[in-house]
């Protein structure tokens, strides 16, 4: 029985239980926060900070579902008046607390372009997390299909420019991410 899986794109260890006892001991463990996943992924442009806290809650997207997307106030009025019965009860929960833990490992380059491989800790586990806090704080993760420049979601984890230049000046330009997207788009997610 699978006890604890990856994203669709992600590459790492997928934990299997042959008991019911184990998968119940193990499925605790997870719920609890007594195993610790950290993923490695690379990211477009050069973090500047070498280690780091992303603090933004995430919430259903309303403009593009089954995605997600940063909450911010004026995302939530948009859900006023909306009809659970027409939209769905998932996209009209309330935001969640979502805590991403980055290390740089390195900085590097792909194409020509700057790059930075980052090890990143998800501390409360939600859904898509760590795609929308990359791409949140400006740093998408490279060849991104969902999240990353010109992806299925709403860009920048659904915040404006001024939101991601006043939480992250020194974040990668738009420039810069489509040409890393352009020099990556015969590779797969790099996580």
């Amino acid at each position: 029985m699978v006890v604890h899986r990856l994203g669709m794109d992600t590459s790492g260890l997928i934990v299997f239980a042959r008991t019911m006892a184990a998968l119940r001991g193990m499925n605790s463990a997870f719920r609890t926060r007594k195993v610790t996943r950290t993923y490695e992924a690379l990211v477009c442009g050069h973090v500047e900070q070498d280690s780091g806290v992303i603090d933004m809650p995430l919430m259903r997207d309303y403009e593009n579902p089954p995605y997600m997307r940063v909450s911010t106030d004026e995302h939530q009025r948009a859900l006023i008046g909306l009809d659970a019965d027409e939209v769905g009860k998932k996209l009209l929960e309330g935001p969640k607390d979502s805590l991403t833990k980055y290390t740089v490992v390195a900085r590097e380059e792909l194409g020509g372009h700057s790059v930075s491989r980052v090890a990143l800790t998800s501390i409360s586990g939600r859904t898509h997390q760590l795609n929308v806090h990359c791409a949140a704080f400006g740093h998408p993760i490279v060849a991104d299909s969902v999240y990353g420049v010109n992806g299925d979601a709403t860009s920048n984890g659904g915040l404006d420019e001024a939101a991601i230049q006043e939480s992250n000046p020194s974040r990668a330009s738009g420039e810069l991410q489509q040409q890393i997207a352009d020099a990556a788009s015969d590779k797969s997610m790099c996580v």
